[in-house]
């Protein structure tokens, strides 16, 4: 019996992007350049609406995610409106991680689930049809399928360099947002460690949006500086 090809374990389709699958279609030009896609720090101060907003107006952001591991509901809660109301200010879109209930309660914009965290059908019947619900997919072209069959909005693939921010386990190849972009219309999200200086490869593999955060919080220069270095990149 011939060996299996240890790609093709997590590939349903058996159209493989390690193998040059993207590779044999043009691009879709009708796609929109990738997008900024801000996440906050892992903690926040009362200080952070005014930081949230010189980020904001340094460049084009298309979300932010309040994303506070640790605190429930109700601490989050209770931070989020400011931060709510500078998004609104700058027409950027206003993420909730993890909590359906808590997208709810705040009438954010969307929700991000990670794979604990929910079904995407049960987020759209919650926060109606308007509602903006990503999938945490890893480096897993199944789960992606799965989260795209069940209504998300957009598919999150990562992490694709170190990061401080999160504890990962997955560390996908750049192609996977080329086998996704070419065969699906949903945007992909790329995030992990993505800096100005590392975006560039993923940019080309077909992301529609880096998702950031250490590299603009953490940025020497401050977090405008960083928006505009990746706004000069995008």
């Amino acid at each position: 019996m011939a060996e299996t090809d240890p790609r093709e374990q997590d590939d349903p389709t058996g159209l493989n992007a390690l193998d040059g699958f993207a590779d044999r279609f043009e691009g879709d030009d009708r796609r929109p350049p990738c997008q900024l896609y801000l996440i906050s720090p892992p903690s926040i101060d009362a200080g952070f609406a005014e930081r949230l907003d010189r980020a904001l107006a340094a460049g084009p952001v298309a979300a932010f995610q309040l994303r506070l591991k640790g605190l429930d509901d109700h601490a989050v809660a209770a931070l989020a409106p400011p931060l709510q109301a500078i998004c609104a200010a700058h027409d950027v879109a206003f993420i909730v991680n993890d909590s359906i209930g808590l997208a709810k309660r705040l009438g954010a914009d969307g929700v991000h689930l990670g794979q604990g965290d929910g079904d995407p059908r049960d987020a759209r019947a919650v926060l109606g049809p308007g509602a903006q619900i990503g999938v945490t997919c890893h480096d897993s072209r199944h789960l992606a399928m799965e989260a795209g069959e069940a209504g998300a909005d957009y598919v999150a693939f990562g992490a694709f360099y170190p990061t401080d921010t999160k504890e990962t386990r997955h560390r996908p190849d750049p192609s996977i947002l080329g086998w996704w972009s070419t065969l699906f219309e949903i945007p992909c999200v790329a995030i992990g460690g993505i800096t100005p200086d590392n975006a560039a490869p993923l940019i080309a593999a077909g992301a529609d949006f880096l998702a950031v955060s250490g590299a603009v919080w953490n940025d020497a220069e401050g977090e405008a500086a960083a928006v505009a270095r990746f706004a000069d990149l995008l």
